[in-house]
């Protein structure tokens, strides 16, 4: 989810601030986040939710501060009364703003030397949200880490920098898919994932054969399974080739697959979390692939 899903699509208005037109939502949805006071969301769990929304009532309050918001004193309420909704289901008690709308952020930031600082009105809003955005921060790490399977190594990161970052838009999209296309979309991302550690852990010069052209980083099923033959290389080996072959080639057929659900994609995407940590564990980053 995103910021801008809590506002009305179309609704903008043209603001001058510092000397510049800047362009503002002023419409929220209202239903979505009156729907937050009552109960989770049917479609989005309140972890998704949170996140996104924490920073609209950051940049609400911090633009009323400083340059305006177009909103009402009353958005501005419920904004803040839908966020402690989502957290108290969170179980996250920590937020307590001494203002509930814009209302009584002026009267705060006037009895706190905030008058005529606009500087000192957006570190107001700061110190109540910043402290905010690390807890969720750090709980959106632990669903995204604890979703798929991890590696039994201490090591969170392969050090291959754009593996890195496939993994974990990976575990992302799969935390947050709802539907068939959903759950086939991280059969997309598995696949990006296996072209980056095509990409990072094939070396031609180590892999490849003499005289013969270096295959393209796409196909993965050739130069990872090249790298298993090299790395793994003995009668010792042959079924740990068997499991990198045989998961390169259930992601390719789930990028494929039209009818997605959660079993089929979770078992995909931790087989390619099982070759990315068997290739890292015989194919150690060097500091130039960092």
């Amino acid at each position: 989810m995103r910021t801008w899903d809590f506002y009305l699509a179309g609704e903008e208005v043209v603001t001058n601030a510092w000397g510049a037109e800047v362009t503002q939502q002023s419409a929220l949805d209202m239903p979505l986040l009156e729907g937050l006071l009552h109960g989770p969301d049917d479609d989005r769990g309140d972890l998704e939710i949170a996140v996104p929304l924490a920073r609209v009532v950051h940049d609400e309050f911090d633009a009323y501060g400083t340059s305006g918001s177009p909103l009402s004193n009353e958005d501005s309420r419920l904004l803040i009364r839908a966020l402690k909704a989502v957290l108290a289901r969170l179980g996250i008690d920590s937020f307590d703003p001494p203002f509930r709308d814009f209302e009584t952020f002026r009267k705060y930031w006037r009895a706190n030397d905030g008058h005529g600082s606009w500087q000192a009105r957006r570190d107001m809003v700061d110190g109540q949200l910043d402290a905010l955005h690390e807890v969720l921060d750090a709980r959106e790490t632990d669903a995204l880490s604890g979703a798929l399977a991890d590696p039994i190594s201490p090591r969170k990161a392969t050090g291959w920098r754009r593996v890195d970052e496939e993994l974990n838009e990976m575990r992302r999209h799969f935390q947050n898919a709802r539907t068939e296309q959903d759950y086939s979309n991280v059969g997309n991302d598995a696949v990006a994932v296996l072209e980056a550690l095509s990409s990072a852990a094939y070396d031609h010069s180590r892999h490849g054969q003499a005289g013969e052209d270096e295959p393209p980083v796409s196909n993965t099923k050739v130069r990872l399974g090249t790298v298993a033959e090299a790395e793994l290389a003995g009668a010792e080996s042959a079924e740990l080739r068997k499991v990198v072959r045989a998961a390169i080639e259930l992601a390719q057929a789930t990028k494929h697959r039209r009818n997605g659900d959660r079993r089929a994609a979770g078992m995909t995407a931790d087989s390619v979390l099982l070759v990315v940590n068997l290739i890292r564990r015989v194919r150690e980053p060097s500091a130039e692939s960092r």
